[in-house]
C-alpha cells in the first residue's frame, strides 16, 4: 500500500524527492515485468523458481536473507506480501487446491541469521529455499565503513556458495550436501530508486505466481475471519461465551497479588 496515499508518512519523513524516486523505481520494475522477454523477465524468473521449489520440490520454507541492515524489515514485509496473498487452499473456480501455493517465509538481516537458523538451512533434514540480497556499494555516508560492507558482501557470497555447492567431507558431521536452492539478488546501491524496484519485483512475483497457481492473490478471507471474530469476542469479553472467555473472566475477577517491596 505504500504506493498509495498510505505512503504519505514516507514522503513526509524522507522528502517528496526521495518518495518520487521510490515510485520511479517501482514503475521501472513494473514496465520491465510487462515488456521484458520471458527468459529475461526478472519477476517471472523469480516467480517460476518459487513455483518449482514450492509445488514440485515441496520445500516447506523460504528464507529471505538481506545482507544490509537497512533491509532488516524486508523479511517481515514479504511475510505479509506473500503469505497473506498466496497461501490459499481454494482456486479461482472454487475447487480445492491439491498443491502447495506458498512457503513459510522467514529471515533475518546480515550475519544475524548465520548464528541462529543457518545451521538448519545448510544441514537440516528438511530443506528450504533462500533469497540472498546483496548491495554492491555502500551508501556514501557509510564510506568509512567500507571494510564492514565488504565483510557483509563476503559473508553473503560465502553463504550462497555453501548452500548451493556444499562441501564434501569424510566426516559426515562436516559434510555439506549442497543443492539447497538459493537465488542471489544484487542491488547496485541501496537508494530510493532501487528499493522501489526491489519491492515491486516481489509484488510482481507474487501476482505472477497467483496466475500460475490459479488462485486469487488479492483476497485475505482468513484475515477477515479473525477480524470478525475479534469484534464478536470484544462485545462479550466479560462474559463466559466460550471456555477460554470463562477462564479469562475468572482471572480478571481474581484479586491481584501484592506488589513486591
Amino acid at each position: 500500500s505504500l504506493w498509495s496515499a498510505a505512503g504519505l508518512p514516507i514522503a513526509l519523513h524522507a522528502g517528496f524527492d526521495a518518495f518520487r524516486e521510490l515510485l520511479n523505481g517501482a514503475a521501472a520494475m513494473d514496465a520491465h515485468a510487462l515488456r521484458a522477454p520471458f527468459l529475461h523477465n526478472l519477476p517471472m524468473r523469480l516467480a517460476l523458481t518459487g513455483v518449482w521449489n514450492q509445488s514440485f520440490l515441496k520445500l516447506p520454507g523460504h528464507a529471505v536473507l538481506p545482507y544490509a541492515h537497512r533491509l532488516g524489515l524486508m523479511p517481515k514485509a514479504l511475510q505479509q506480501l506473500e503469505m497473506e496473498s498466496n497461501d490459499k487452499s481454494t482456486d479461482l473456480d472454487g475447487l480445492p487446491v491439491d498443491y502447495p501455493t506458498c512457503p513459510i517465509l522467514f529471515g533475518e538481516p546480515g550475519t544475524d541469521g548465520q548464528h541462529s537458523f543457518h545451521q538448519w538451512l545448510h544441514q537440516g533434514a528438511t530443506r528450504a529455499s533462500c533469497d540472498v540480497i546483496l548491495v554492491a556499494n555502500p551508501m556514501s555516508r557509510e564510506a568509512h565503513l567500507e571494510g564492514h560492507h565488504d565483510a557483509l558482501l563476503a559473508n553473503g557470497i560465502a553463504q550462497s556458495d555453501a548452500l548451493w555447492h556444499g562441501e564434501a567431507h569424510a566426516d559426515r558431521h562436516r559434510h555439506y550436501e549442497g543443492g539447497r536452492p538459493v537465488t542471489v539478488i544484487v542491488l547496485p546501491e541501496l537508494d530510493a530508486f532501487h528499493l522501489g524496484a526491489l519491492l515491486a519485483l516481489y509484488e510482481q512475483k507474487v501476482a505472477m505466481q497467483g496466475f500460475v497457481w490459479h488462485i486469487n492473490s488479492f483476497d485475505q478471507m482468513g484475515v477477515e475471519l479473525g477480524k470478525r471474530l475479534a469484534r464478536e469476542r470484544l462485545a462479550t469479553l466479560g462474559s463466559a461465551a466460550t471456555p477460554l472467555q470463562e477462564r479469562l473472566a475468572a482471572l480478571r475477577r481474581a484479586p491481584r497479588p501484592r506488589e513486591r517491596r
